[in-house]
């Protein structure tokens, strides 16, 4: 299945796509596309796939990955989106302490300083320190490498171990799981937009009246909490 010959395009639309799709590798993505067009795969061919199509192929391969994920996936293969990815902007200076009162929030990111990053396909994670006056970025950690790690999941999820906070665009159950249990708080943005601008609306909620949950990954005791849950009552 290896040996079919593949022009360069072909060859790195395949590749991109299966490094979304979770235990998938190009041998078997190429298995699921001679089930669904025949071989080799052609841009003509590919073009006329549908999500529900990778979905129902071959013996299931991709039944349970998510749709968003499959949407990107299938992007792809149709060549859209094969444009160099932006690099994320300049890291922020940053030293422990610099920001009191302070917490840590990755941004799943696929180009510049967006938010437009599935937590199990984004290319990157944007980390910010985000306090009540500030929020700079950090940190830039490229997903290279989950691949190899045997639990593609725990593998990011570790990657952001050290952030309170998750914004994605999606996350599955299992995952979302995985990163609860790394002690970080997932939050989906469906709709996506520029990270700086979410963070930032995040630390104005932080200056004023943190909800219970945020005031709880801030450290705050559970008087504190209270407080800020009353302050949040309508007079």
């Amino acid at each position: 299945m290896t040996d079919i010959p593949l022009g360069r395009d072909m060859a790195l639309r395949i590749g991109r796509a299966a490094r979304l799709l979770p235990d998938t590798d190009a041998a078997t993505l190429i298995g699921v596309l001679a089930d669904l067009t025949g071989l080799p795969p052609t841009a003509e061919r590919l073009a006329t796939l549908k999500v529900k199509d990778l979905r129902q192929a071959a013996a299931g391969e991709l039944a349970g990955v998510e749709k968003a994920t499959l949407e990107q996936a299938l992007a792809l293969l149709k060549g859209e989106g094969m444009e160099v990815e932006a690099p994320p902007p300049p890291l922020e200076p940053y030293n422990e302490g610099d920001l009191p009162d302070s917490i840590r929030v990755a941004c799943a990111s696929n180009g510049g300083e967006a938010l437009d990053g599935h937590f199990g396909a984004c290319r990157r994670f944007l980390i910010y320190q985000v306090s009540p006056t500030d929020c700079r970025l950090i940190d830039a950690r490229a997903t290279l490498g989950d691949r190899d790690s045997g639990d593609k999941n725990a593998f990011r999820a570790a990657l952001i171990g050290d952030c309170q906070v998750l914004y994605t665009l999606s996350i599955g159950g299992p995952a979302a799981a995985q990163v609860v249990k790394a002690g970080v708080h997932p939050i989906k943005f469906p709709a996506g937009g520029s990270a700086r601008l979410r963070v930032q609306a995040l630390s104005a909620v932080i200056a004023h009246a943190p909800p219970p949950w945020l005031a709880k990954v801030m450290g705050h005791a559970p008087e504190a909490r209270v407080r800020f849950t009353r302050e949040e009552q309508p007079a």
